[in-house]
């Protein structure tokens, strides 16, 4: 009997506590809403207008290389200039420096523990060991699933258990 009052002792607090077991957000779905959502246009992230000039620096970058090959370890360390393919964490990092968001590339495991947790108003990071994408002004930034091969604005929902959701401040 004092064996299985001390497991759940033991056991209550890791089943209670926040965070610890979350199984977070679910799936990825796309929720167009007027001022706030931007639309694809022939491949392209199309914002509405008033977004903050972040938001609209990174939509510009994702803009950039949309269409690019998909490209381990593309993007990293190209500061000045477009690299000829990206991965995820390089996608990332493309658009987060444009916005102002970010100093240096990072990969996606380090995205885990990027800014502040949680889903943002504008910019949302999902991330976790082996991969992450962008949520910008709700559309999906993201290298492969579905249809993607490459960097690739879509409306399609996708899995999105396991991911830690993290925006930068005030986006």
């Amino acid at each position: 009997m004092i064996q299985r009052a001390t497991l759940i002792l033991i056991i209550t607090p890791l089943l209670t506590s926040c965070g610890l077991f979350s199984p977070g957000k679910k799936e990825w779905t796309y929720q167009y809403e007027i001022k706030k959502t931007a639309i694809i246009v022939n491949g392209k992230a199309v914002p509405p207008a008033g977004l903050p000039k972040q938001v609209m620096r990174a939509i510009t970058a994702g803009n950039q290389i949309v269409g690019k090959p998909y490209k381990i370890g593309g993007g990293h360390g190209f500061l000045r200039g477009l690299d000829s393919g990206y991965d995820c964490s390089g996608t990332t990092s493309h658009v987060l420096r444009a916005a102002g968001v970010l100093d240096e590339d990072m990969t996606s495991a380090n995205f885990k523990k990027y800014a502040a947790s949680g889903e943002g108003r504008w910019i949302t990071v999902y991330a976790r060991s082996g991969h992450v994408f962008l949520d910008v002004a709700g559309l999906r930034l993201d290298t492969g699933y579905h249809d993607e091969d490459g960097p690739r604005w879509t409306t399609k929902s996708r899995p999105a258990r396991g991911y830690r959701l993290r925006h930068p401040a005030g986006l």
